[in-house]
């Protein structure tokens, strides 16, 4: 048992130490993302146009780093700013499948062609069912959406007796706005997907060293069946874009086909038992039903064709995996490694506390692209 447990270990060690680096860098991005996008600002373009909207939100949920239940509250919110529902249902879609930190670690732990098919297939799914919809049920003109006034920064812009009211007087300047998309990308961002990221090496450790080969090749080496296969197992499971790519890694270096990773990769982040049902309140039954149609679609026939690919260019995923991580000294690699641990430190005794307190609402934020946090009762009555 010792001996299990060391091995898991080592193999998650290896896996974090060749993704720590492009972590931090995916996330330093999503911070900078998140203080330059303009909500109100997005939103009025998701208003408007059959399909220029829609290819407006799978281009703009590509690079955000939100989990299919942390990408709800946003969606919400763009819906309610005016985003039509072909816009809303591609933002649902891209965003969980891709995002600049699921992107930086691809790009680590897997190989180039996973690295540019993951955001590829995400974008054109997305793009799939947001025309399907706009087509299907296309709304009625919606009123015009206020030009934001706010402040894209955590602390309030000050204010003086002549400004007009709700209109900041001054705004934060450049690098108070950076530091604060810094601090929004080490913490929150970190936060949110931290555990479920260890959660994610510790999976991949365990098939890494418990699962046989032969199970892997037998059930997963390609083909149809191998497509549907991942397709049951990963729509009800909750797992974030970042999370499930070391789980892919490990999966491929067992026998997987890439095809078949890719369908986990696509299906595993955009979908789970609990997002679905709230995905009816957003959507309704019948465009939920659609949305799992397509995205279950899209995910096998670019499995199959990235399959195809590989066979053509007579690839083996598993002699070119990784490779982008030998090009990080290890120096640099153990820095980046213990940093992560540093900043896990404040999710995971936050974690703790939350499953030791008595009393726990799931509670959601405003704006956009915050996402959902649970809030601790106070012990009077709210």
């Amino acid at each position: 048992m010792v001996n299990l447990i060391r091995a898991v270990f080592e193999a998650s060690w290896s896996l974090l130490l060749d993704s720590s680096i492009y972590i931090l860098f995916g996330i330093l991005v999503a911070g900078l993302l998140k203080i330059f996008l303009n909500p109100e600002t997005v939103a009025k373009h998701l208003g408007s146009g059959r399909f220029s909207s829609v290819i407006k939100a799978a281009l703009m949920g590509v690079p955000l780093p939100l989990c299919s239940c942390g990408v709800l509250p946003a969606a919400v919110s763009l819906k309610k700013q005016g985003a039509n529902k072909g816009a809303t249902t591609a933002f649902l879609i891209s965003t969980p499948e891709s995002g600049v930190d699921s992107i930086a670690i691809s790009y680590a732990l897997l190989d180039p062609i996973m690295t540019v098919i993951r955001p590829v297939a995400a974008f054109i799914t997305a793009m799939a069912a947001g025309f399907i919809e706009n087509i299907i049920d296309w709304p009625k003109p919606l009123a015009p959406i206020p030009p934001n006034i706010g402040c894209p920064v955590a602390d309030p812009c000050g204010t003086d007796e002549t400004s007009v009211p709700d209109i900041p007087a001054t705004h934060h300047g450049k690098w108070s706005r950076i530091g604060d998309g810094l601090r929004y990308a080490l913490f929150d961002v970190w936060g949110d997907i931290a555990l479920w990221f260890f959660a994610g090496l510790v999976i991949a450790g365990l098939i890494m060293v418990v699962i046989p080969d032969e199970v892997m090749t037998r059930w997963l080496d390609g083909g149809f069946s191998s497509m549907l296969l991942m397709l049951v197992i990963g729509i009800p499971l909750y797992i974030c874009a970042t999370a499930s790519t070391p789980v892919a890694a490990a999966l491929i270096l067992k026998g997987v086909s890439p095809g078949a990773a890719l369908v986990f990769l696509l299906v595993g982040p955009a979908t789970n038992i609990t997002s679905l049902s709230v995905l009816v309140g957003i959507l309704g039954k019948k465009s939920t039903a659609r949305y799992l149609l397509i995205l279950s679609s899209f995910a096998i026939l670019f499995g199959l064709a990235v399959d195809q690919l590989y066979a053509i260019a007579g690839i083996s995923p598993q002699a070119i995996i990784g490779e982008a991580a030998e090009l990080v000294p290890y120096n640099l690699k153990m820095g980046g490694a213990f940093l992560l641990l540093l900043l896990s430190i404040h999710p995971f005794s936050s974690w703790l506390k939350r499953k030791t307190s008595p009393k726990k609402q799931l509670t959601f934020k405003s704006g956009f692209p915050d996402i959902s946090v649970y809030k601790k009762k106070g012990k009077g009555k709210q």
